[in-house]
């Protein structure tokens, strides 16, 4: 496990660069909110805005991130009023805490702008259960906010703004539909109902920190689209969490607070939450808990008995997500596993055109945002494919085709990184059986993603080197492919 997260493909240095700029934005969020004489609560909060601002926004443009991040505060200042000006008043509270659950995974269907500020809604109206937030702390908690995103935005789109060298992708949508069909109106009935049991029963576990339990039941539904994905990410959830509270009582107990530590610590779990998110939920909720448990070690309420109570509500939280995907209009694994291979299979293909026009001297062709797109697909194959590879699945037969059709997926990966490699390189020329591979290479996706009539076959060629040779590699693994996907409802792997 700590292999895949230190070890996995990281082209253009993208999520070491991702983690590095959110450790320097929330630095610099909390020194600003310290010189502006805000207490300690205040500094906390504007330190957890900031982290939301960078790491939720992910449009496909720089001045798309700067509009969505300039939405925020729009969307979280009345949250923070509500959660604030409630705080007394628990029915109401609870009741406009589930809207905003339903609201914010609803808000997905609006692509990652909907996303983030989905997000951001539910995190303000949380941070604000967190810190006992009440009206009449609402002024410096609100100014936190201002001054935090405002900070995090000089980073971003200021000191740090790697996207004019390196484009980032545009972050995968789930498969569209219409009414209850579209995942996320179902999801949004979904999250609502598990969020209303770990609310109701979090409560009966601690009528103080009731909202790790629905903060649970939120996060597992985030970036899942079907009941297996579901499941799997409430697993590695408990899991990361158990972890992180045996690391916690290692280093975040016997620190308990002390200054210069807690913040040389903080922004580790800072650095490691950015770092691994994209490959290693386990990894990612490790290093959240203990950001937690350092958190309230500065508020001076860091004890093995509330370790205990946070691993509890993560439970109930976990299994309220699982109750309702399993019984509140489940969506089955392999409605969006199809829609996903296919994507990434049809990215394959344009990244070896992209890759061969700029071999060919095209001034325009940019492979390399390509490949961030088919990282990012394939990120997205893995994950609705967690279940069917899960160590806790008995039907073998399945677990073996999924675990092959990653496996050549990702040579397909490798063989495509190879090919920018070649192609980035000014003395590279333009092979005329480069064009003939091309054009294979489509035909096999076309054959995979079209009405399965079509046969994949490789034509015979002679031994080649560079970019032809990646390319060749790319026609064997798409070849290969036609088996474990060739089913007779055309689902991958249908009935998972």
């Amino acid at each position: 496990m700590l292999k895949r997260v230190f070890v996995a493909p990281d082209p253009g240095r993208v999520r070491l660069r991702f983690a590095g700029r959110a450790v320097v934005g929330i630095t610099l969020a909390v020194v600003v909110c310290a010189l502006a004489g805000l207490p300690l609560v205040g500094a906390v909060t504007g330190g957890l805005a900031a982290l939301l601002a960078l790491f939720t926004v992910a449009d496909a443009t720089v001045r798309g991130q700067a509009v969505t991040t300039a939405l925020l505060p729009a969307v979280g200042l009345p949250v923070l009023a509500a959660a604030a000006e409630l705080h007394d008043h628990p029915v109401a509270r609870d009741l406009t805490f589930l809207a905003v659950v339903g609201a914010g995974v609803y808000a997905r269907r609006w692509g990652p702008r909907g996303h983030s500020l989905g997000v951001f809604a539910f995190m303000t109206f949380f941070v604000a259960q967190f810190l006992h937030a009440t009206a009449a702390r609402l002024p410096e908690l609100s100014a936190a906010v201002v001054l935090s995103l405002l900070s995090a935005a000089a980073v971003r789109f200021g000191l740090w703004c790697y996207e004019d060298r390196m484009p980032q992708a545009h972050a995968p949508a789930p498969p569209a539909g219409t009414g209850l069909a579209r995942v996320t109106t179902r999801q949004a009935v979904q999250a609502t109902a598990g969020a209303g049991f770990a609310l109701v029963v979090g409560q009966l576990v601690s009528g103080q920190r009731w909202y790790w339990a629905v903060g649970a039941t939120w996060w597992i539904f985030v970036n899942t689209a079907s009941r297996g994905e579901t499941l799997v990410r409430g697993f590695r959830r408990v899991l990361g969490t158990v972890f992180g509270i045996g690391l916690g009582v290692l280093i975040a107990v016997p620190v308990h607070g002390a200054g210069l530590p807690t913040a040389v610590l903080l922004a580790g779990c800072v650095f490691g939450i950015f770092y691994s998110a994209a490959v290693s939920y386990t990894w990612m909720m490790l290093c959240v808990t203990l950001l937690a448990e350092l958190l309230y070690g500065l508020l001076g309420v860091l004890t093995p008995s509330l370790l205990a109570l946070r691993l509890t509500e993560t439970g109930v939280g976990a299994l309220g997500a699982a109750l309702a995907v399993l019984f509140v209009l489940p969506v089955t694994t392999h409605l969006t596993t199809d829609a996903w291979i296919q994507r990434a299979l049809r990215c394959v293909h344009a990244c070896t055109a992209e890759a061969a026009s700029r071999l060919a001297g095209a001034p325009d062709a940019d492979p390399a945002s390509r490949v961030a797109e088919l990282e990012q697909l394939l990120s997205r194959v893995r994950l609705s494919v967690a279940p069917l590879v899960h160590p806790l699945n008995p039907m073998l037969g399945r677990k073996r085709r999924a675990r092959r059709v990653l496996a050549l997926l990702d040579d397909c990966a490798r063989e495509i990184r190879g090919l920018v490699s070649v192609a980035a390189d000014p003395e590279a020329s333009h092979d005329a059986r480069l064009a003939a591979a091309c054009w294979r290479v489509e035909a096999a996706v076309e054959a995979l993603t079209g009405d399965g009539t079509r046969q994949v076959a490789l034509a015979p060629e002679p031994p080649a080197a560079g970019a032809l040779a990646h390319l060749h590699g790319v026609e064997r693994a798409l070849a290969e492919l036609a088996a474990p996907l060739r089913t007779p409802s055309r689902s991958p792997l249908a009935g998972a």
